[in-house]
């Protein structure tokens, strides 16, 4: 089966790559050239583990291919997936769908027979109705379907996700786009994964309720955290004891300095502006939004406090600022409210991330790259866990502790123990909620 894949950001790559895995003939659109001639090259634009293989794999098979000509790609076609961004737009938090539209209109300007258009990106309810209304303003003689195939990728296992998925989302109208989607998704089908096909709307609702209810546990458990430090009890003790429920689970129940990422803010504010679009304030969502920006805010606090109330002229060595490990990803990383905020507050800041320096030089003006936590600890005046790599989960504490000029950590990711922290020379040392 051919299928056009319309953008190779995160999500439009990561599954272009995999259909083709699945034995599907994948050509991938994007507008720019020089990303396509990268492509081309092997040359992965994200960090991902484990995609570089695949898609090597399968551009040596010829099942994969990259293309700036969307007209090229479209012609043949079966299904044409639209996967290109949908960010919040400024002003009032909705989500931009002017590149979806545009992406529509192309498309149909293309299509030469009958097609599924499916819409990959998240969008909130009722765009794939407009997607098919755009399609047929432009071609009314058009032959086509939408289909709406919400992703559930966690970046940094996104490979793994998608090959082996807790469910596959399907929205559809009719019987022949079902067919094509169904062979599409044959060979999760074939190995029992859970295919759930179901109208347009509640697809497009499932992305944001799925990411809503994850984002809200995530706010919870940093305000029970919050009243953890003033009681005294311990967080990560609640959150096992809360998690061992199984109507809970315990994912998305780790104390931290709030969420971030390309899913979780857009999307909560996305959701939360069509429910009072509808005249159905979601007040949950809203306060989930509302915790989250103050749990960053909290953060600072917390380290001005670490540094005796001021950083003016203090060295301070933050390790990790993605927004989550194994990804190169900065967007919305709670680093891009708490790094300015200490440099702003006269801090001299130096950071250590295995993949975000890519992006973050940009997005964090004024601090200093080191290439690892030791050589960015020496002579510094407090340490910030702020992401959990691997790496900074196994560090040599009395090595760092000896070559600060004042030993203190804070650890935001409740990576360590207290009690190993201090007996390995720290003088102070600062969690969350513990």
């Amino acid at each position: 089966m051919k299928i056009a894949m319309i953008g190779t950001g995160y999500v439009g790559l990561v599954s272009g790559v995999c259909f083709s895995d699945f034995g599907h003939e994948v050509v991938c659109v994007d507008k720019d050239p020089a990303k396509v001639a990268k492509l081309e090259r092997g040359e992965v634009p994200i960090y991902e583990p484990g995609l570089e293989d695949v898609m090597e794999r399968n551009v040596s098979a010829g099942r994969l291919s990259f293309t700036t000509d969307l007209a090229a790609a479209v012609d043949g076609a079966a299904a044409v997936f639209i996967a290109v961004g949908t960010p919040t737009r400024r002003g009032d938090g909705h989500a931009d769908l002017s590149y979806v539209m545009a992406a529509a209109e192309e498309i149909a300007k293309a299509l030469t027979g009958y097609a599924v258009v499916v819409t990959k990106s998240t969008v909130p309810v009722g765009t794939n109705r407009k997607v098919a209304e755009v399609i047929r303003a432009t071609r009314p003689d058009a032959q086509f379907d939408v289909a709406s195939n919400p992703e559930f990728l966690r970046e940094g296992a996104a490979i793994d996700d998608f090959m082996r998925p807790d469910r596959v989302v399907v929205g559809i109208e009719n019987g022949n786009a079902r067919e094509v989607m169904g062979e599409i998704y044959r060979p999760l089908f074939l190995r029992d994964f859970p295919i759930v096909y179901t109208s347009l709307e509640s697809a497009e609702m499932i992305k944001y309720a799925a990411n809503a209810f994850l984002a809200t546990k995530i706010s919870f458990i940093n305000e029970i955290a919050a009243l953890c430090e003033r009681t005294g009890a311990d967080v990560k003790a609640v959150a096992k004891g809360m998690g061992l429920d199984g109507r809970i689970g315990n994912k998305f129940l780790h104390a931290g300095p709030g969420y971030g990422g390309s899913c979780f803010p857009k999307d909560t504010s996305a959701l939360a502006r069509t429910g009072q679009e509808y005249g159905m304030p979601l007040r949950i969502v809203e306060s989930v939004i509302s915790v989250n920006d103050a749990i960053k805010r909290r953060m600072i606090d917390k380290l001005m406090e670490l540094c005796e109330g001021s950083v003016i002229g203090k060295t301070i060595a933050v390790l990790g600022v993605t927004f989550k490990p194994n990804t190169d990803d900065m967007r919305d990383a709670p680093s891009l409210t708490i790094v300015p905020a200490l440099i702003g507050g006269g801090a001299k800041v130096r950071i250590v991330d295995p993949q975000g320096r890519r992006e973050g030089e940009a997005m964090l003006p004024g601090a200093k790259w080191h290439d690892d936590p030791y050589t960015a600890a020496e002579g510094a005046d407090a340490l910030v866990i702020l992401t959990e790599w691997n790496e900074f989960r196994a560090l040599d504490l009395p090595r760092l502790a000896k070559t600060m000029a004042t030993p203190r950590m804070a650890d935001l990711r409740n990576v360590y123990e207290r009690e190993d922290v201090l007996a390995a020379g720290f003088k102070i040392y600062e969690a969350v909620g513990r």
